[in-house]
């Protein structure tokens, strides 16, 4: 940690404040009450909310939040009695960046908090239960929301010792509380306000009179369903400045659990593939390359390295992990925050925005085009991608067509942060009437390509695909069979990703005018590998919908197989009088 004294000789600079992950407000505050800038920035940082419209950072109130906190009194170990004071870290990466961004809501008449999400995930031993505890205590009884109702998440009885445990211990071992609070089996009573923080087990206990101002959700990978979690999120509507912490350590790496969903969702967040001013989250891991047992490391992955834990504790458990492949998987996961079964992605998502460029559809009418058409899901994303090969230039232009049943948004909004009716507005995603994809509305669009543009020939993922595929033949439309499996997509996804990273902002290969949708689509994708070194798109272990991906593969495959143009005679030889 460095401390240093507020003063306009003493603030950081710009490269400083990038390195440090810390915005020019949040590193002023932690200079101006001199708590000191923290040394151990996050390896995953969301932005915080300093562009919204309207928003601005009231420092008092994080002081107020800071002044709860310190009436609260360590119960365990060497610090036990004293003021829980938060770590720099704590405060500058966690409580200032969620309580102090503000915004004027009219509904509220007055200013509310922007962060209504938190997602906090940081190895064990980093003191995530009491900074926890100490927010639960606060949105409780000190937050002025009356009857406000903060329950905190358990899976079953004996998780629910381990998550609300320590809450109650606080309220019961702090004297400055004891006076105001009650505490009873399972609940601490704020009879003032007519509040409380409680346990939820169930989805059922959670939908059952739900008005949260807050949920609580501790070790998110012990969840096995995402039912507790979504519900008590939905349960917050009401309240003017909800919050739902999410603190967790990191899981084993497996696809598809809710721990798997918010971690992916913040990691887009924080690339800038999903936008949401809501929602905030800091992730503490060191690198896989990193030398595990090097304390630099160490230091890296844990915040509150040398104070908890300690020096000691780590190398204790750097040592078991040395002796043991069991002991290692724990160690990375647990004191690293390493997803040990994480795998690479496979399409960098920087070299794919150096090749945005611009397409213009009108100027592509005329131009001879390659289809690859992905109908593998009835009821969520189809996609059509339209691949424009450039002889003068070199690469190709793409150009989605992506369809949607219209009953399917508000899901497609849940899992992109809103984005979803963003691209219906402005033409991205084309919703269908219905619940079900409506062939017909498709093969209509397709038809009307087919007439403004030079379609040669369109490939096709023959699963669910025969009834359209059918009629656009008897349309006339060239339609090619092109399985998903090693043999027929290794080649072309190799050569996909070989044209996404030889692309350049002076040359880009595969332009795509920076279409929101297909970036997503590109953000989860992920490949399947067979012993011989073979991929395939893996729809199963996507981070989520890759249809787009999918189609353009096709599309670009469809390119690659193409005739060359054909070379005028006089070109090779010149002109020849006989």
């Amino acid at each position: 940690m460095t401390t240093r004294s507020p003063g306009p000789d003493s603030s950081p600079s710009a490269d400083e404040l990038d390195r440090l992950q810390l915005s020019p407000e949040v590193a002023w505050y932690l200079l101006d009450r001199d708590i000191g800038l923290p040394d151990c920035p996050p390896a995953i940082k969301t932005p915080e909310p300093r562009n919204e419209p309207g928003a601005r950072f009231d420092a008092q109130r994080v002081d107020h939040v800071l002044k709860a906190f310190r009436l609260l009194r360590h119960t365990q170990g060497e610090w036990a009695g004293r003021p829980l004071i938060p770590d720099p870290w704590q405060v500058g990466y966690v409580l200032a960046p969620v309580f102090g961004w503000v915004h004027f809501d009219d509904d509220a008449a007055g200013y509310v908090r922007i962060i209504t999400s938190l997602y906090v995930d940081v190895p064990r031993k980093n003191g995530k239960s009491t900074l926890a505890g100490g927010i639960a205590l606060y949105l409780c009884c000190a937050d002025h929301e009356p009857g406000a109702q903060v329950v905190t998440a358990a899976t079953s009885e004996g998780q629910a010792g381990f998550v609300f445990g320590p809450i109650k211990k606080l309220a019961e071992d702090s004297p400055a509380l004891q006076p105001h609070v009650k505490t009873v089996l399972k609940r601490v009573i704020h009879p003032r306000s007519g509040s409380y923080i409680g346990v939820i087990s169930s989805a059922a206990d959670a939908q059952h009179g739900a008005n949260l101002h807050s949920a609580i959700v501790d070790e998110l990978h012990v969840h096995k369903t995402p039912d507790l979690v979504e519900t008590l999120e939905s349960g917050t509507g009401s309240r003017r400045q909800p919050l739902v912490l999410i603190i967790t350590t990191a899981d084993s790496g497996r696809r598809h659990t809710i721990y798997d969903r918010k971690r992916t969702r913040i990691e887009q967040l924080a690339r800038g593939a999903l936008t949401d001013p809501t929602t905030y989250g800091v992730v503490w891991c060191a690198d896989r390359d990193d030398d595990p047992f090097d304390e630099a490391t160490q230091r890296k992955a844990n915040p509150g390295f040398g104070i908890s834990p300690t020096r000691r504790y780590l190398r204790k458990a750097a040592r078991e992990a040395q002796q043991s492949p069991a002991d290692l998987a724990a160690y990375l996961r647990l004191h690293l925050g390493i997803r040990t079964k994480q795998e690479t992605k496979y399409l960098d998502l920087a070299a794919w925005d150096r090749s945005a460029s611009m397409v213009m559809p009108e100027r592509l009418a005329g131009r001879p085009a390659y289809g690859g058409l992905d109908l593998a899901s009835t009821s969520d994303l189809l996609a059509l991608c339209w691949a424009f090969p450039d002889d003068e230039r070199g690469g190709m232009d793409l150009l989605w067509r992506t369809w949607t049943p219209e009953a399917n948004v508000e899901a497609l909004d849940r899992r992109t942060a809103g984005a979803a009716s963003v691209w219906v507005r402005q033409g991205w995603l084309t919703t269908t009437p219905g619940n079900v994809a409506d062939y017909d509305f498709i093969r209509e669009q397709i038809n009307r390509d087919r007439e403004t543009f030079q379609v040669t020939e369109i490939a096709f993922d023959p699963w669910n695909a025969t009834p359209l595929v059918n009629d656009l033949t008897n349309d006339g439309a060239e339609m090619v069979s092109m399985r998903q499996g090693f043999a027929s997509m290794s080649g072309p996804t190799k050569e996909f990703q070989r044209l996404v990273l030889e692309g350049t902002a002076e040359r880009p290969m595969l332009r795509h005018g920076g279409n929101p949708l297909a970036r997503w689509n590109v953000d989860n994708f992920a490949v399947a590998l067979d012993p011989a070194g073979n991929v395939k798109p893996d729809k199963r272990n996507a981070a989520d919908k890759i249809d787009a991906v999918v189609a353009a593969i096709m599309a670009v495959d469809r390119v690659t197989h193409r005739q060359p143009p054909r070379r005028s005679a006089y070109e090779d030889k010149g002109l020849e009088v006989v």
